[in-house]
């Protein structure tokens, strides 16, 4: 089972975007991953993208972003 929390911004770039959890959870599972240093992880799937870093089994949803 995916554990993901959200911050407010992510929220809010959700709702601004229209992207559902279930769109970030798929992002987080079959997108395209790539580091950040120094802790962050990029998610790229369909047309956004999910800025995340890792803590154990947590995965912190900083942001949101369309991708065009």
């Amino acid at each position: 089972m995916l554990k993901v929390k959200y911050t407010k911004h992510s929220r809010e770039q959700m709702i601004a975007g229209g992207i559902s959890e279930y769109d970030v959870e798929e992002g987080i599972n079959k997108g395209v991953k790539r580091l950040q240093q120094p802790d962050k992880i990029i998610f790229t799937h369909r047309y956004y993208g999910i800025v995340s870093k890792k803590v154990d089994d947590v995965y912190f949803v900083i942001t949101v972003q369309l991708r065009w």
